[in-house]
């Protein structure tokens, strides 16, 4: 079976300072998004930025938040439909979808999970960026990297650059 790991940015879990911290703090501790001084940027981090900054942006996800969650997580919830839908009129059953963020829930690693659980043996990596940029697309390569050293019985990778 082929697996397809759809990858998008991410969002946090919930629109609360909370859970907006352990996404900030995850999305600003990439090094592709910041490359600083290690040690001064956690200072700021941790010092500054996620002392004061989840809170301003919660109550600015609480304005756009759904029913169905983050509207992005919500959007590409449907982009996994919607593919599924045209894959299997094409191509049946050979495939399975799983949608991993790189940040947030559901995360690259339980994307990955889930595709092996399903007896994925080849798996494109399809991150749904509209461009190719070492901030989004080569940080996704990163995450599915590491996330793959925890597989016991890792599946063919395959990376496709740019979707358009």
């Amino acid at each position: 079976m082929i697996g397809i790991l759809l990858s998008n940015l991410g969002t946090p879990s919930a629109p609360t300072a909370p859970a907006l911290r352990r996404y900030l703090a995850q999305f600003l501790s990439d090094r592709r998004i910041v490359d600083v001084n290690r040690p001064l940027w956690w200072l700021i981090l941790h010092g500054v930025i996620l002392r004061t900054r989840p809170a301003k942006s919660a109550a600015k996800y609480r304005k756009i938040w759904t029913d169905e969650g983050s509207p992005l997580l919500s959007i590409s919830r449907q982009q996994r439909a919607a593919i599924g839908a045209e894959l299997e009129r094409a191509m049946g059953d050979s495939f399975h979808i799983a949608l991993g963020m790189r940040y947030g829930e559901p995360s690259i690693r339980s994307g990955l999970d889930e595709l092996c659980g399903a007896g994925c043996r080849k798996v494109l990596v399809l991150p749904l960026y509209p461009q190719y940029a070492s901030a989004t697309t080569v940080s996704t390569y990163d995450a599915v990297a590491d996330a793959l050293r925890a597989v016991p019985v890792a599946p063919e990778i395959r990376f496709a650059g740019s979707y358009y």
